[in-house]
């Protein structure tokens, strides 16, 4: 079976378009509820699970994160960078038809993208030494940095992350790389960039949208390592054919990244106590 046998499955033809118009309408209909009353906002369950998802891999300290309308992000400022830039690069590359694509980038653009996340680490740590007032520091931390390097690091997870578990999942496959030129790489962090300004516009619906794309980036990523994982585990690497065929071992994926998240969450509210931040001393 080709490639444009596949492409051309039942299954694949409804138009991709139309899937992101019905899901971005349902988080602005979400969104304009939640917002327009305060007290819908403070307990709105898609919120709620994006925080507990979240507190499995992010500090959540209440001043290194963003507010809508007084509520904290799920996840901190550069965490919410991290993973709404791996989001928009898997959505990227699919809308593109890069799904079975299972080359990393060239060496230039690989050493670009690990350029950013060295970016990242360095403002990081920047950022982590005012724990400690006697540590020095270059600069000071400032949210909109966080975000900035963490989207950075976002656009290369993506970038690496969907070839890999292609390499792992498809068959047959295309041998070509997720992101060929830089041409391309610029246009991801442009879309990258328009979401850094979108986070720093402070508009409370565009700000919950957002937030809860970025928790599902957190998803994705971990699905997407998870299933490759059991794939190879499994031995069942490079079979699937269609979407179809594709479906268990993604649902298996989804299942384990909430399941591991959930642990991850509960083990530290029992140790800690709090959602937010660290304990007090």
């Amino acid at each position: 079976m080709t490639t444009s046998q596949i492409e051309s499955e039942p299954a694949q033809s409804f138009p991709r378009w139309l899937i992101l118009v019905i899901v971005g309408a349902v988080l602005f209909v979400m969104a304009f509820y939640a917002i327009t009353d305060s007290h819908y906002l403070a307990h709105d369950h898609a919120l709620e699970g994006a925080d507990w998802f979240s507190y499995a891999v992010c500090h959540r300290i209440t001043e290194r994160s963003f507010m809508i309308n007084g509520r904290q992000f799920p996840l901190c400022a550069r965490c919410t960078g991290m993973y709404l830039g791996a989001a928009l690069t898997m959505l990227a590359l699919w809308l593109a038809g890069r799904a079975r694509h299972i080359a990393l980038p060239p060496l230039p653009i690989l050493l670009t993208l690990l350029g950013f996340m060295a970016i990242m680490g360095i403002d990081g740590l920047n950022s982590y030494s005012h724990f400690f007032p006697d540590v020095p520091h270059l600069y000071e931390p400032r949210n909109w940095l966080r975000l900035l390097t963490g989207m950075g690091t976002g656009l290369a997870l993506g970038a690496v992350i969907l070839p890999t578990l292609s390499q792992t999942l498809w068959l047959p496959q295309e041998f070509r790389p997720s992101v060929s030129t830089f041409r391309e790489l610029g246009g991801l962090v442009l879309v990258g960039g328009t979401a850094v300004l979108l986070v720093l516009s402070n508009q409370p619906i565009m700000l919950y949208v957002l937030a809860i794309i970025s928790t599902a980036g957190l998803l994705t990523v971990v699905t997407a390592l998870n299933t490759v994982m059991v794939l190879i585990l499994s031995r069942r690497e490079s079979l699937a054919t269609t979407w179809r065929q594709a479906t268990l071992p993604l649902l298996i994926g989804v299942a384990l990244a909430l399941i591991e998240l959930s642990a991850i969450s509960l083990l530290r509210f029992n140790l800690t106590g709090t959602m937010t931040g660290f304990p007090s001393l």
